[in-house]
């Protein structure tokens, strides 16, 4: 059986729609279960019961600090190697994000995927479309970003999902291998342009003002998206690659679509 972690999230629960739509038999895991679901909170190591798992999915629990990730992290490898897991999946983070704010938690994990006598697939997601959507920000006249002229190889969500999906239905075929799944490369103002309206670049510093402004988002997250900006605005989170086409076997989602529409949904009411 597979289970995929993070059940009630949008990339696990769209994993999980995806298997079902394949037929193959799944079980979400989750700190909140919904009906059919196991619990599974990754700060309570007694819930970690992974019998009758042969493949686990696990989508990276990385909304916290470093520390707390890779400890989550390593207590489930150690419940799926007590429990006789064959073969783990990690959602971590494209290559070309390795100096991201929040990349350490991923390449930690990865070492320990590597270390801990599991079969393993490492499947390094590239950043969203829909990220990238939601942090335009609506002004009067159009959209505003700290991006600039940068590209990010975004790619949508359900695509990733159904990466997830094939390689943990068969994950012998892809034992001992990492993928790279990015999308194609596309600018703030290709979505404004798609929009009809016009982009304004704001610098990195009056960015980051406003997200130390908003109240709404935990300590870590500011210096986080932060790196996303800058990463981007500088040219590097662009390149491509055929991993995800080969893995899909199909053309991949539009991700200017998927960003504009993002941005459309996320746009104030008068």
């Amino acid at each position: 059986m597979i289970m995929v972690t993070g059940a009630n999230g949008q990339l696990a629960s769209l994993t999980l729609q995806e298997l079902a739509e394949r037929k193959v038999p799944a079980l979400g895991g989750s700190r909140t279960p919904a009906e059919g679901q196991r619990r599974l909170d990754f700060d309570d190591p007694a819930t970690l019961d992974l019998t009758g798992v042969s493949a686990l999915v696990l989508v990276s629990a990385g909304y916290a600090e470093d520390d707390l990730v890779t400890a989550r992290h390593c207590a489930v490898l150690e419940a799926a190697l007590r429990d006789g897991v064959a073969h783990v999946v990690y959602t971590s983070l494209t290559g070309d994000g390795d100096h991201l704010g929040f990349a350490l938690a991923h390449r930690a994990t990865e070492q320990m995927i590597k270390a801990s006598g599991l079969g393993w697939t490492i499947l390094r997601n590239g950043l969203y479309a829909e990220l990238f959507g939601a942090l335009l920000i609506w002004a009067t006249d159009g959209l505003e970003s700290a991006f600039g002229d940068g590209a990010l190889s975004a790619v949508a969500r359900t695509d990733l999902a159904a990466a997830a999906a094939i390689v943990a239905s068969n994950p012998s075929v892809h034992s001992g291998r990492t993928y790279d799944l990015v999308g194609e490369p596309i600018t703030a103002t290709d979505v404004a342009d798609r929009l009809g309206v016009a982009h304004r670049t704001i610098t990195l510093a009056e960015y980051r003002a406003r997200l130390l402004a908003d109240d709404v988002l935990l300590p870590f997250q500011p210096p986080m998206l932060s790196s996303i900006a800058t990463s981007v605005r500088h040219g590097f989170l662009s390149s491509t690659g055929p991993d995800l086409g080969q893995l899909l076997d199909r053309p991949l989602t539009d991700p200017l679509t998927v960003a504009m529409d993002t941005a459309v949904a996320m746009r104030p009411t008068a």
